[in-house]
């Protein structure tokens, strides 16, 4: 009974990794199987219950279940339901206090984590509730700042309208950023897409952990959020490309199970892959100050716990990931390179693209006071190499689908060139925003005895900085293609010095 117990609260286990086939999971039996499905189903009752309550309280009201009579009853109800979902926890403990499988698992976890090597090496053989994974780093925590403090309305983007008008827009923006306009530009935090892509998440990985060796972590951040990670080490199997460690920083819908991760490990190179605030086994919510401070402990727990200079980080930052990576590598000034892969210049274009014209006022106010997600401000803060990745069939960051002058990506490129040669003057500047909506391709097939001084050095600039990728925004880059990339990072620093 007492094993039972310890089971009753224990996490649900998914798999034990390189126990039978790849994509077998973990099966339950008897009791655990029965209770495990009354309890699951039972959460996700609850779940849309909670979110559709204030119709329920509605419905229930005009039927005048309120009544003393109806209470009683529905309390009856309650309370049945209650016992059964007791009765389905005690079960589903016995059910794996007699399965050996789980014992095993239940037993490594309860095991003295005084030696932590060993300990957190037990337990990454097992995929199992990332809620109960223990902590591997923690950023030490400021002092809380009481909301009211924090003037949340003291910044405006419309200051030129009549305070009525701008007051009221500031109330709307806020209410939209804090419900659903968050949601809308990282809809990897909602429930449902966590819910749908939990298979494929999975999935993700056992890949990784059986096929690279990767090494679950929690790092906890500043604000208390934790944050889920995955570390490649490829520093003994590759040791010229391995000792350089590549941050991935993921989309809007991006997890590193299913991202970009891949392709760095596969070339060679040491990588750490984390989940934005919100996603997967990630807490919190998917705000520029979170993601600073998720960000921010990632770095520190690549130098303080894996053992990597910051000269042999390399930040690659793919889409909306772009702007976290821009921000580390412009606080971090000491890392090798920032990779930019399918990142646009600035949010709001995009998003007043994207949403109707009567919203306009509404959409600057919300991403210029809340979610101001300004790449190519941050991009040229950073003094150190910078690769830009532009993916030619971009769906996603183009104003006009099937229009590569209309992508995003372009206006990135001319913010850095415009700001680290300063001594271009109009007539290259004209060149450039010309010549950089040209393919690779069609950039090479140009005569060079045609064109004159300044397209040429537009020409020079824009294969400095630029690789074009012919794909759609979510396809993966090819290892060879990111090779690429790396090699240019790494002349650009040895040029530099």
């Amino acid at each position: 009974m007492r094993l039972a117990f310890q089971c009753m609260l224990t996490p649900r286990l998914y798999k034990i990794y390189r126990d039978g086939p790849k994509e077998s999971m973990y099966e339950p039996r008897g009791l655990e199987k029965w209770s495990d499905k009354v309890i699951s189903t039972t959460n996700t009752l609850f779940n849309i219950g909670l979110y559709t309550s204030p119709f329920i309280c509605l419905y229930v009201y005009r039927r005048g279940f309120f009544s003393s009579d109806e209470a009683r009853f529905l309390m009856r109800c309650f309370w049945g339901l209650g016992s059964l979902f007791a009765f389905c926890y005690i079960a589903r403990g016995i059910g794996r206090a007699a399965n050996p499988r789980y014992v095993a698992f239940a037993k490594t976890l309860a095991m003295p984590s005084s030696e932590r090597r060993n300990f957190l090496d037990s337990i990454r053989r097992y995929d199992f509730d990332f809620t109960y994974w223990p902590i591997s780093y923690s950023v030490s925590s400021p002092s809380a700042v009481p909301w009211y403090r924090r003037r949340p309305f003291q910044h405006t983007a419309n200051p030129d309208l009549p305070m009525y008008q701008r007051v009221g827009i500031q109330i709307l923006a806020y209410i939209a950023t804090h419900t659903f306009g968050i949601r809308l530009i990282y809809p990897g935090s909602l429930a449902l897409i966590n819910h749908l892509l939990s298979n494929e998440l999975f999935k993700g990985r056992t890949y990784l952990v059986e096929n690279f060796n990767g090494m679950r972590a929690k790092v906890q951040t500043a604000d208390l959020n934790t944050i889920d990670t995955m570390f490649i080490d490829n520093r003994s199997k590759n040791p010229l490309k391995g000792k350089t460690l590549v941050i991935c920083c993921e989309g809007n819908s991006g997890f590193y199970e299913i991202g970009i991760m891949t392709t760095p490990a596969k070339a060679g190179y040491s990588v750490l892959g984390w989940n934005h605030p919100g996603f997967a086994g990630s807490t919190g919510r998917p705000y520029p100050s979170q993601e600073h401070n998720a960000i921010d402990a990632i770095i520190q727990y690549a130098v303080t716990e894996l053992n990597f200079k910051p000269e042999d980080i390399v930040m690659y930052g793919w889409s909306i990931g772009g702007y976290t990576a821009a921000w580390a590598a412009v606080n971090y000034p000491a890392v090798k390179g920032l990779v930019l892969d399918a990142t646009f210049d600035d949010l709001l274009p995009l998003a007043e693209n994207q949403m109707p014209a009567s919203w306009s006022l509404l959409v600057k106010e919300v991403v210029r006071c809340y979610v101001d997600l300004n790449v190519a401000e941050w991009v040229i803060k950073y003094n150190g190499p910078v690769q830009l990745i532009r993916r030619t069939d971009d769906e996603i960051i183009c104003l006009r689908p099937g229009q590569l002058a209309s992508n995003r990506g372009n206006h990135l490129l001319v913010k850095i060139v415009e700001h680290r040669h300063r001594s271009i003057n109009s007539n290259t500047r004209d060149a450039l925003y010309r010549l950089v909506s040209l393919q690779d391709q069609q950039r090479a097939s140009l005569n060079y005895t045609s064109v004159n001084e300044h397209e040429l050095r537009a020409l020079r600039l824009i294969g400095t900085y630029l690789h074009d990728f012919k794909s759609t925004h979510c396809v993966p880059l090819s290892e060879q293609h990111f090779e690429g990339v790396m090699e240019a990072i790494t002349d650009m620093a040895k040029a530099k010095e």
